[in-house]
């Protein structure tokens, strides 16, 4: 269909991936519907011709004037056949290049007006001077590639009369992008032309030159054993050479993410050293991943990274007493702990030990105490850990090695500067695996921690700037050594004031928010909230008492969804249908005691608890009998106390031959619970003093003391929990030690206004205080 002697109009034939070369055959596969309808129209003309030009994007589908390129060929379809699928395969021969000035889609396919483009008659010697250096690249590139099995393809070549077409029909045999082939194809003289196919054929030989080069390296440094290894290591090398290598490109991220941080000297040396080694280890090897996963380790750890820590004391006091009530030591120390770092940033971090009850707040006061500072928070639990390798970390030569917990931590808290919450320090095992505690050692000690090596990293790292807390519930179970290295700060059970505070103001809102009710509609009066702490939660701490709390307040919520309450006041005499028969049996029933039956004072891992001792003589007996699962410290004062009041029987009217006639009893319940320690020696003497006089004493006073066999009492531990056990039962009197008179600060002033308070040095003075009638015979004794 002309238009002109210049200019004739053609269908479009678009091209994704390559370019059609004048005078050479080119087989296509044609799908795209409007493609094949410009191949329709082609065939239905009488020469079957068609414009054969090139898309800029191969991932236009459907492709305008801007997504072709100005230069085309057009071609003659020499064959053309239709598959199942739908698609039409041709074979299309190129005759001239054209340039293209302008399509459409009008008739459903592209259409386009097309005027020729033919090259000026080049000559001169540059032509031939190209010419003949291309045809020894060709050979050249071709012997590099082949070897010489292909002479013919040689004798092609240089069987060209026109340059032009040597170009073409080099540039269609080499691996070209379509944008180097339409640069070909556009060159506007066939000098350029030839200047072009030199360049791109020089750049395939240096390829090519390169690949045997690496060839016969890689050949001569592999064994038998390892030709598989050899095709990946000249992959590898030619990779690397184009810079297009996967592997090549990770290793120069990981150079590049050790360029951006900070690593101390040795660190920095063994990462380099890794690092190249991991260049030379094949990709597929199992000791690449190893490496590889230590590298990324130690360039994710926090060397230098910190947090800014928060001075400002008004803001952490504030932040402290929002979290928790009370526990005024531990607050003060980490408030003088802000007030060094602001006046020396450099100082050491201190390693606190709270010990006390479970439920008392311990955990949850380590994360309150991050969020004073400003610091990350990581908690790591103890409890049961046998293995020293999980703290420490496994060896790089052990399958599926990793570092230990604490680096972990440290990785996870991406500074180097966290509080970190070593949890149950008490519970660490030990047996043939190891001991943990003996790696704490170096970690809890801040002239050793500044270069923990864990067995993983094999590296020194800094773990001074970290302020480690460890909880516990007892010391007994800490070996000494570890114990040196933390500051211990003591957290007391809590008295009933306290948790009827700490319920009001934390644990009611919470337990209200999580069962969807307002304040409104569930009003648990003072009365109650008492009765549901000395009835149905009697410890030290607030996890049992907060549990109940939300119990009641879920029956509640049961109520004002099935519509029976809208609000609802739980006063003391619901507490038996919301919560049924009390389960915490009251202490103070024993009213009135008889003879040989003593109010004790004992300290457990609960907090404070009452103990009765009961000793009774046996007519005809011999000895002492002692039950109750005592341990063998509070057998011995039971036995020292006996000793006691054999050797002061006529002082304290008791007959000297009641020792050979009477066997003793002494009983100290609940007998299913072991029980251990001197302070119950005070107690044991009162007991059998009563039971040998057949005095009772008086049931309103408990007491505590350690005895000695000359009649002095010795300071006990754990005076605070004891006066709360003995307030929570009733008491109106505690006898304690003399020595133990100043630990009585640390009990709340309202306890202490409650209760009379008798400081004793000797045993008579507690046998003349505790059963009456004995304090003329004592005081003649004494």
């Amino acid at each position: 269909m002309t238009t002109s002697d210049e200019l004739k109009t053609l269908p479009v034939l678009p091209l994704k991936n390559t370019v059609l070369f004048p005078g050479l055959m080119l087989p296509l596969s044609v799908g795209r519907k409007s493609t094949q309808a410009a191949v329709d129209a082609a065939l239905a003309a009488e020469g079957k011709e068609i414009l054969i030009v090139s898309q800029r994007d191969a991932s236009v589908e459907t492709p305008g004037q801007d997504d072709l390129y100005g230069v085309g060929t057009t071609a003659v379809i020499r064959r053309n056949s239709r598959s199942n699928d739908g698609s039409m395969e041709l074979m299309v021969l190129g005759v001239d290049r054209v340039a293209v000035v302008k399509v459409d889609g009008e008739q459903g396919y592209l259409q386009a007006r097309v005027r020729p483009l033919p090259l000026p008659e080049d000559v001169g010697t540059e032509v031939e001077a190209l010419e003949r250096t291309i045809l020894e690249l060709a050979s050249k590139a071709i012997s590099l590639a082949h070897g010489d099995a292909t002479p013919d393809l040689a004798k092609l070549l240089s069987g060209q009369e026109d340059p032009l077409r040597m170009v073409f029909l080099l540039g269609s045999m080499m691996s070209l992008s379509v944008e180097r082939e339409q640069s070909l194809l556009e060159a506007e003289t066939k000098v350029d032309a030839l200047r072009l196919l030199h360049k791109y054929l020089w750049h395939e030989v240096q390829v090519l030159e390169l690949r045997s080069k690496i060839t016969s390296e890689a050949r001569s440094e592999m064994s038998k054993e390892q030709r598989e290894y050899m095709l990946r290591q000249q992959m590898k090398a030619i990779h690397q050479e184009l810079g297009e290598g996967e592997e090549g490109s990770e290793i120069q991220q990981l150079r590049d993410q050790l360029a951006k941080i900070t690593l101390p000297e040795q660190a920095k040396k063994e990462v380099d050293r890794e690092l190249k080694k991991l260049e030379r280890t094949n990709a597929n090897s199992p000791d690449h991943q190893v490496t590889r996963g230590w590298i990324e380790y130690v360039l994710d750890l926090p060397w230098n990274a910190t947090t800014e820590d928060n001075l400002d004391i008004s803001n952490a006091r504030g932040i402290l007493d929002e979290d928790h009530f009370e526990l005024k030591d531990v607050k003060e120390r980490i408030l003088e702990h802000l007030s060094v770092l602001k006046l020396n940033p450099e100082a050491k971090a201190p390693i606190l030990c709270l010990v006390g009850p479970p439920g008392v707040g311990k955990t949850s006061l380590g994360q309150s105490i991050a969020r004073a500072l400003g610091r990350k928070f990581e908690r790591m639990s103890l409890g049961g850990m046998h293995d020293e390798a999980e703290l420490r970390g496994h060896r790089r030569t052990y399958i599926g090695a990793m570092a230990g917990r604490l680096v972990q931590a440290m990785r996870r808290a991406g500074s180097k500067n966290p509080v970190i919450l070593l949890d149950e320090v008490d519970k660490v095992g030990r047996d043939f695996r190891g001991d943990p505690t003996s790696a704490l050692l170096e970690v809890l000690d801040p002239e050793q921690n500044k270069t923990f090596r864990d067995n993983y990293l094999d590296l020194d790292f800094d773990l001074s700037k970290v302020m480690f807390i460890t909880t516990a519930n007892s010391l007994d179970t800490i070996p000494r050594p570890l114990l040196d290295r933390m500051e211990i700060l003591r957290l007391s059970g809590y008295s009933e004031e306290e948790k009827v505070h700490i319920s009001r103001r934390y644990l009611i809102p919470r337990q209200l928010k999580e069962a969807g009710v307002s304040e409104e509609q569930c009003v648990i009066s003072e009365a109650a909230l008492r009765g549901i702490i000395s009835g149905y939660t009697r410890e030290a701490g607030l996890r049992r008492l907060e549990r109940t709390i939300g119990k009641v307040i879920r029956k509640l919520a049961l109520k004002i969804v099935e519509g029976t309450h809208t609000t609802a006041t739980v006063e003391p005499e619901h507490l038996y249908d919301l919560l049924g028969a009390e389960s915490v049996s009251p202490e103070k029933f024993r009213k009135e005691l008889p003879a040989g039956v003593v109010t004790g004072l004992a300290w457990t891992e609960a907090g404070g608890d009452v103990l009765y001792l009961e000793a009774t003589t046996l007519p005809e007996g011999k000895g002492m009998t002692i039950t109750g699962q005592l341990g063998e410290v509070m057998q011995e004062s039971m036995r020292t106390a006996q000793s006691y009041i054999w050797s002061h029987a006529e002082e304290l009217g008791i007959p000297p031959d009641a020792f050979k006639k009477h066997g003793l009893h002494v009983h100290v319940p609940a007998g299913g619970i072991p029980k251990d320690g001197p302070s119950a020696g005070i107690a044991a003497a009162t007991a059998m003093t009563s039971a040998y006089t057949k005095l009772p004493v008086r049931s309103d006073t408990a007491m505590t003391g350690e005895i000695t066999l000359t009649g002095l009492v010795l300071p006990i531990g754990g005076v605070k929990e004891k006066v709360l056990a003995a307030r929570r039962a009733g008491m109106k009197r505690v006898i304690l030690p003399a020595a133990n008179e100043k630990d009585l600060r640390e009990v709340p002033e309202a306890v202490r206004n409650e209760l009379t308070f008798l400081f004793v040095e000797r045993v008579e003075e507690v046998l003349a205080a505790m059963i009456p009638g004995l304090e003329a015979r004592v005081a003649v004794a004494a």
